[in-house]
């Protein structure tokens, strides 16, 4: 202990100086729960903000759902519309007409519009899709419809009328009838 008073020797021999200083002040251990509560809150309102992102966007891309016009319904409002050209006998059979074909060909699958009268009614013979009497009914309606606009045959307001009234038969005689659900069909079992 000759060499330095201020060197002191620890319990291991070796000598270190002596500085003496104030403790420290305690450290503070933060609160665990409190970061955890606050990152899951952060994750939250990020998942959520996603969500609401992806729901909007799903929203904004999806087109607003199309009706569906049957084929009676679209061929009624065509027909209506061709009531509109009733005093100009060759345009109104030509709508009335391809009307009528365009309806038979959605609704039994028939080629009516690309043919021929001839053609289509003898194509209409072989099949059993309508009764004779519609069958008859049709072969006059589009024989009077080529005679007015390949003939330049002038018919009466009377029988463009009776034209446009047979077409309205045709797809009112021919319109689907709505299928009845089982639970109608059944009846309670007697025991």
């Amino acid at each position: 202990m000759n060499t330095n008073a201020l060197q002191q020797l620890n319990p291991g021999g070796v000598a270190r100086a002596a500085d003496i200083r104030a403790p420290k002040p305690p450290v503070e251990i933060p609160d665990v729960w409190l970061w955890v509560w606050g990152v899951l809150v952060v994750l939250a309102v990020i998942a959520a903000a996603y969500f609401a992102w992806r729901y909007w966007r799903k929203k904004a891309s999806t087109p607003p759902p199309v009706r569906v016009i049957s084929s009676h319904e679209r061929a009624r409002l065509k027909l209506q519309q061709a009531l509109a050209l009733i005093s100009q006998p060759k345009p109104f059979c030509i709508l009335v007409s391809d009307t009528a074909r365009w309806y038979l060909e959605e609704r039994f699958h028939f080629h009516a519009p690309e043919r021929t009268t001839e053609e289509f009614l003898y194509e209409l013979q072989s099949s059993d899709l309508l009764l004779p009497e519609q069958k008859t009914s049709l072969g006059e309606f589009l024989s009077m419809c080529d005679m007015v606009k390949f003939a330049r045959y002038e018919p009466g307001m009377a029988e463009l009328e009776a034209l446009h009234q047979s077409a309205v038969r045709l797809i009112d005689e021919t319109e689907p009838q709505p299928q009845p659900t089982e639970n109608a069909a059944v009846e309670p079992v007697k025991s």
